[in-house]
């Protein structure tokens, strides 16, 4: 951990971001920003969804350059993306003596001035942070809510400020402001944190190049949990098996830290039970109940959807308990943050839709999935919502050692699909592909082995190579069994989904 301190009052005070357009750091940006600080930034010129963000905050990013960096800067914050002894900004800040945090040690020094509450999991986390923080906009607590991807419901921001934070409502309670935050557990990156309160959505086998056992990314979750004080809170899903066991390890190291299980397999007042997908008064929802609290509806789809819902509602149920007040008198509260949530960037989010040349619609959604428990279950929750289309998915693996690790499981994630369409690895700057002998064909051919028919998986290296195909695809004739059309899914943390957009732009 830095030994560099990070006063709690930002007013006025100058932090320059390197790596500014990156999700999380727009997310800690907006933060400093409304805490009143003087913010610069800089990265590359090619045009991401954060730039819109930043320039409704008036900031402009510039490119990499030791001019950058002046001396009137109190702090650098930088992606892991760039090295201090490359980067020529932080290269420039060194030489200065101007303190650099990674972007992870800036998250976890805030978070010591809060009452903090993590989101982790190896799945889940930006949904459920993004419903926490929009319950929390409908709750009389002072909270700030950092999502690891743009928002709807915060107003297309990455993250939410509750208007108490702004007077003083935590000094009258006698209590620290809110402030929920995804962490990941990437080279456990969570372990700069200091929360109260964690939620555990789920472990998993993932990030091979940095854990290559499941007891090592298990491990660093029982760590991590352990970070919290006495008192704190274990929330974790019952119907997930990791999350399950490491609930078990940190019981038997801190039996000072309650267990808070959620789910279909929880006991007692957080039980769930799935009420099924219903017509709502605008469309689709999914509608559920929790033993101790009532029944709610979501409009996103997917199981896994309602089951990072249940996790955000107790998170904010206990968190009203630790303000002193009754869940119970809150029920219609929480059950209008619900509805308000829509989404996130990147995550089922719905890009467009067109009718194509026989009149049919036609919806292209993006999805961020890039685990095969995330793209199976994604890809059943659409199924489930829009029971009337046929499902077309373009998926692009990332990283060669999470392929090559869950290649099996990959290439079966993809049973409710009626087409599939895959390309070449998206692979990552820690990878040499050299090293690896799997390839995006390999993954194709596995997965012809669980579709009987054949033509029903079909493989473009590059991914604008398969809009021809995706434009005959959708021009098809449907059946009686698609009364509604079509859906398009790009899925994968790459790049692919290009392949929608031109889509939409060719309709």
């Amino acid at each position: 951990m830095t030994d560099v301190k990070m006063t709690e009052d930002l007013n006025g005070v100058h932090i320059h971001f390197v790596g500014i357009k990156g999700t999380g750091m727009c997310a800690l940006v907006e933060i400093f920003f409304h805490k009143g600080a003087i913010i610069t930034g800089s990265d590359v010129s090619e045009r991401f969804y954060t730039d819109e963000r930043l320039e409704k905050l008036g900031i402009k990013p510039q490119g990499f350059s030791e001019n950058n960096i002046t001396d009137d800067i109190q702090y650098v914050v930088y992606s892991s993306a760039y090295k201090l002894d490359v980067n020529p900004d932080l290269i420039a800040a060194v030489k200065k003596n101007i303190p650099c945090l990674l972007y992870t040690e800036a998250l976890g020094l805030y978070s010591s001035f809060a009452y903090s509450c993590g989101v982790s999991g190896v799945h889940g986390k930006t949904s459920t942070s993004g419903i926490t923080g929009t319950i929390l906009k409908e709750l009389p607590l002072p909270s700030q809510t950092l999502s690891g991807s743009v928002i709807k419901s915060f107003g297309d921001a990455c993250t939410y400020t509750s208007p108490l934070m702004n007077q003083n409502e935590e000094k009258k309670a006698g209590e620290k402001s809110i402030f929920v935050a995804e962490t990941c557990e990437y080279q456990r990156h969570f372990m700069k944190f200091h929360p109260e309160k964690i939620i555990l959505t789920s472990v998993e086998p993932d990030h091979q190049d940095y854990y290559p056992t499941y007891e090592d990314i298990r491990d660093a979750f029982v760590d991590y949990a352990c970070l919290m004080p006495s008192g704190g809170d274990l929330i974790y899903c019952a119907d997930d098996k990791g999350a399950c066991e490491v609930s078990k390890i940190v019981s038997e190291k801190r039996s000072d830290i309650n267990m808070i299980p959620y789910g279909t397999m929880a006991d007692g007042v957080y039980k769930l039970s799935f009420l099924g997908v219903t017509k709502g008064p605008s469309g689709e929802e999914n509608k559920f109940n929790i033993s101790g609290l009532g029944d709610f509806a979501l409009k996103v789809p997917g199981k896994h959807e309602v089951l990072d819902a249940c996790a955000a509602v107790v998170l904010c149920a206990r968190l009203l308990e630790k303000y002193g007040k009754n869940p119970s008198d809150f029920i219609n509260e929480i059950r209008t943050g619900l509805l308000n949530f829509a989404g996130g960037k990147r995550r089922s989010e719905i890009v467009g839709e067109f009718k194509n040349k026989n009149g049919r619609s036609v919806v292209v959604i993006d999805d961020y999935g890039h685990h095969p428990t995330a793209v199976k279950t994604t890809l059943a929750g659409f199924k489930e919502f829009y029971k009337g289309r046929k499902l077309i998915v373009d998926f692009m693996s990332h990283t060669y050692s999470r392929t090559q690790a869950l290649l099996t499981e990959f290439a079966g994630s993809f049973e409710v699909a009626d087409k599939v369409i895959l390309h070449k690895i998206y692979s990552s700057a820690r990878e040499n592909p050299k090293d690896f002998s799997i390839t995006g064909r390999t993954l194709f051919e596995e997965t012809r082995k669980n579709k009987p028919d054949t033509d029903s998986v079909v493989y473009f290296e590059e991914i604008l190579d398969a809009l021809d195909y995706a434009e005959k695809e959708v021009n098809a004739p449907l059946d009686s069994k698609y009364p509604d059309g079509y859906l398009f899914v790009t899925m994968g943390a790459g790049d692919n989904w290009k392949l929608g957009k031109a889509l939409l732009e060719k309709n």
